[in-house]
């Protein structure tokens, strides 16, 4: 399980950065019982596409999906390239995109997708967040596949070593952390927490967790002014300076401080879950909950998102009807398929009645026992939704810069005012 597992690290918030090599294959397959699939890791989401048209081919003779591996940058270069063109007769019946990156490709190219109007699936057993990624005007487009769910794990060891249990940091807030996280330090040397000076993902996900966003309703650059915005700033450089968050340089840095014991806690999508259970040492010692919550923020809880994908049908699909009821019956719908997938490829699921099955709520010797995937699955329902971005990534670049810039000595107020500038400026090239 934990060589499968790894897998979901690999296509995370990281699977952009990963460039696999596309396999030269026609999109188009010539059989109307085949459809064409694009997707980028053959240990996550190929295999589970694949196992998906195996389960459906037994009730549906002759049926089969040709996955094409293509790396996710290659999925978006494909389609920007196409859609130049004007010639979508390239595209595959079916492609995998990340949600953070879909939006961008549905604004600026909505002839190369089919609408989900007609798809038999009951919405309501995914969470309005996942779901969310993939619409426009109430329209779905995506059927959601991985979860990305925000999860805290934590060593119980050295939270014990200070005098803290898991409960000490279930459903708290982010001045209590810092509390607990000072009083650790003073006491232990560690750190409660860990986070990536380059990526900025600590910081997006506090501010998701309150439902808000560095862009407005009007899809403008909104950092200054922004009252929540300001306050998770202004949070995060404080738990930087007070030896409660380690910032490191990059992610071989992080995952270092993790399976070293540098830092004693992680809050990230569950993905991470798979750097974790590469520690055998470790063994026993974490334990996950909820992330804490910012205060004095109305909106604020104790759940984000960071990571996950979803499938799209394309414009260039032959057969839509056949295309839909395959993703319905699979992904849509069927939790003996996400039991299967689970311990085969690693991917946790977004559909909210799995995680009422068996397998989902086995025991996990890595996790002390806690059934940590049902619990995933729960998270994901809770998460609240937020203005949605093509400019996900530049946004986080530019306040993650703000945030280094305010550690080392600039002014939040330049900071903060470079930061609006420089995304201001990304959004119009």
């Amino acid at each position: 399980m934990k060589k499968k597992l790894l897998a979901v690290l690999m296509t995370g918030i990281m699977a952009a950065s990963f460039a696999g090599t596309a396999t030269v294959v026609s999109a188009d397959s010539g059989d109307d019982n085949t459809l064409t699939v694009w997707a980028w890791d053959q240990n996550f989401n190929i295999k589970s596409m694949q196992m998906a048209g195996e389960q459906y081919a037994k009730d549906h003779e002759g049926f089969a999906v040709d996955v094409i591996e293509t790396s996710s940058d290659d999925c978006q270069t494909k389609l920007t390239t196409a859609a130049n063109a004007g010639d979508y007769s390239t595209l595959p019946d079916i492609v995998l995109m990340q949600d953070n990156s879909y939006q961008k490709y549905l604004k600026s190219y909505p002839d190369a997708f089919t609408d989900l109007k007609d798809i038999n699936i009951n919405w309501d057993d995914f969470g309005k967040l996942k779901q969310s990624y993939s619409m426009v005007d109430d329209t779905h487009y995506g059927v959601p596949f991985d979860n990305g769910a925000v999860i805290a794990c934590y060593r119980t060891d050295i939270l014990e070593e200070a005098g803290y249990t898991l409960d000490d940091l279930t459903d708290i807030t982010w001045s209590k952390f810092m509390e607990i996280g000072k009083d650790l330090h003073e006491k232990t040397g560690k750190y409660l927490l860990t986070s990536e000076a380059t990526g900025g993902d600590t910081l997006m996900m506090m501010m998701q967790s309150c439902g808000a966003n560095f862009v407005n309703e009007d899809g403008e650059a909104y950092i200054v002014g922004n009252e929540v915005a300001e306050k998770c700033i202004n949070l995060y450089v404080d738990l930087v300076k007070n030896d409660v968050v380690k910032l490191v340089n990059n992610w071989d840095e992080y995952i270092a401080t993790i399976t070293g014991g540098e830092a004693a806690g992680i809050v990230n999508g569950n993905w991470i879950t798979a750097t974790l259970m590469s520690t055998e040492d470790q063994k026993g010692l974490w334990e996950i909950t909820t992330m804490p919550k910012v205060d004095d923020v109305d909106t604020a809880t104790n759940y984000a998102n960071n990571g996950g994908s979803s499938w799209y049908i394309t414009s260039n699909c032959k057969n839509v009807e056949l295309a839909e009821d395959f993703l319905a019956s699979t992904f849509g719908s069927s939790t003996d398929f996400y039991d299967a997938i689970l311990p085969a490829s690693g991917a946790i699921s977004c559909y909210l009645p799995a995680g009422e099955s068996e397998v989902y709520n086995e025991p996990n010797e890595f996790f002390n026992g806690q059934p940590i995937f049902s619990t995933i699955v729960e998270y994901s329902s809770h998460i609240p939704e937020f203005t949605k971005t093509p400019y996900h990534y530049e946004a986080r670049e530019c306040v993650n810069t703000a945030v280094v810039n305010i550690v080392n000595g600039t002014s939040v107020e330049d900071a903060l005012q470079e930061a609006q500038d420089t995304l201001a400026f990304k959004m119009t090239e």
